[in-house]
């Protein structure tokens, strides 16, 4: 997800977003520790995408 796309939402989008990227964040956790995980390059990107969020998160607040 891009930056430009998150600075578009308002403050219950971000919280709605980041909420089903923790959910998503810690589905493929357990799925890497089951042996499960196939593509685990998705692990970073969604870490990437929260760490995203956040930080829009903390700008707004900033504002």
């Amino acid at each position: 997800m891009k930056a430009s796309e998150l600075r578009a939402k308002d403050a219950a989008g971000l919280q709605t977003e980041l909420e089903s990227l923790l959910k998503a964040h810690f589905n493929l956790r357990m799925q890497r520790a089951t042996q499960q995980l196939s593509n685990t390059s998705q692990l970073g990107k969604v870490r990437r995408d929260i760490a995203r969020i956040r930080t829009i998160m903390t700008e707004n607040a900033g504002k």
